[in-house]
């Protein structure tokens, strides 16, 4: 008897020093720099929001935040890195739709895309925009579908990636407008948006902020929103219900993950910053300006989104035999 109590003291007198130091952790967190892993090259939307984040986020605890581009795999090199790091929130992961869809693309994945993850914030949801190489003699959605249709699987389209939101709005249009198209996948926005510019693919889905700098020096050429409604940054471009083109619609989601058995109250924190972050008025309105809405959410929302995601594109991808290629 008296052994056993021995035992049971000692227990807990290690337990003691154990909590006080993960609380102590909490309070000084962060006390060294924050990495976020971006899955996409830079330059793209992932890219410019992650370092969006990272700004005020540097703003606020004083700490550099650091963005880590690990471009290829679909984004599953980046999200690897995050599934294996220590959880101690100094590694996180600027997720997109491609997350959600990989589980149902891939046969194996190096992570369990639910278990090994703890949802932190959704960050922003963007609308994407259609967008043809000048090269092409078409100035409406329209015209392309008629052009597409005339010329079935001889045109192509660049995506960020097999598994990105690009892709899969590019996979809608084929099945809207009834005509197919060859998919060429790059490792980011940026460099599909540097060939749609030099004609070396034909169409491209993309947000505003990686396309401005090729459309606004019109070396590529808009042609609808897909969308329900029309951008702020370019309210003249119709969306695709208005061009003749209704049910083309397709948005990127951008939001951060930390890997699994992430402490609590650090997820709490880190998701106060982040919504903080998402409600600053110049950011709101700059991301505004460039067809994006910042959300902000809770980690439970942001994991609801996923398996609803997962479920959503699961059923396209098997409905429609799609590959990874």
């Amino acid at each position: 008897m008296i052994r056993s109590t021995f035992v049971g003291v000692g227990a807990v007198l290690v337990c003691v020093p154990a909590t006080a130091a993960a609380a102590a952790a909490v309070d000084e967190y962060p006390a060294r720099p924050i990495r976020i892993l971006v899955g996409v090259t830079p330059g793209g939307p992932t890219d410019i929001y992650s370092r969006m984040i990272g700004q005020k986020l540097t703003e606020r605890w004083g700490q550099p935040i650091v963005v880590d581009n690990r471009a290829g795999g679909g984004q599953t090199i980046a999200a690897e890195i995050t599934a294996r790091a220590a959880p101690d929130g100094y590694t996180l992961f600027m997720c997109t739709q491609t997350f959600a869809v990989n589980p149902s693309l891939y046969r194996k994945l190096p992570y369990d895309s639910l278990r090994d993850f703890a949802p932190v914030s959704l960050v922003v949801r963007q609308p994407l925009a259609l967008f043809v190489s000048p090269t092409l003699p078409v100035r409406t959605l329209k015209e392309l579908v008629a052009y597409g249709r005339a010329n079935s699987g001889k045109l192509n389209f660049g995506s960020s990636g097999p598994s990105s939101s690009l892709r899969f709005a590019a996979e809608l249009l084929k099945v809207l407008g009834g005509f197919d198209l060859v998919h060429v996948a790059y490792k980011g926005a940026a460099p599909a948006l540097t060939d749609l510019a030099t004609g070396q693919v034909q169409i491209v889905f993309s947000g505003l902020p990686a396309a401005q700098p090729f459309y606004a020096g019109g070396r590529i050429r808009p042609i609808a929103v897909a969308g329900e409604q029309r951008l702020e940054g370019m309210p003249d471009l119709p969306t695709a219900a208005e061009a003749g083109l209704p049910g083309l619609v397709a948005e990127s989601w951008f939001g951060v993950l930390a890997p699994a058995k992430t402490p609590a109250a650090i997820v709490r924190k880190l998701n106060a910053a982040i919504v903080d972050a998402t409600r600053a008025p110049e950011m709101r309105a700059r991301l505004a300006k460039e067809g994006a809405h910042a959300v902000g959410s809770t980690p439970e929302e942001f994991g609801a989104l996923i398996r609803s995601e997962m479920a959503k594109w699961g059923k396209i991808v098997r409905d429609n035999d799609i590959r990874p290629d």
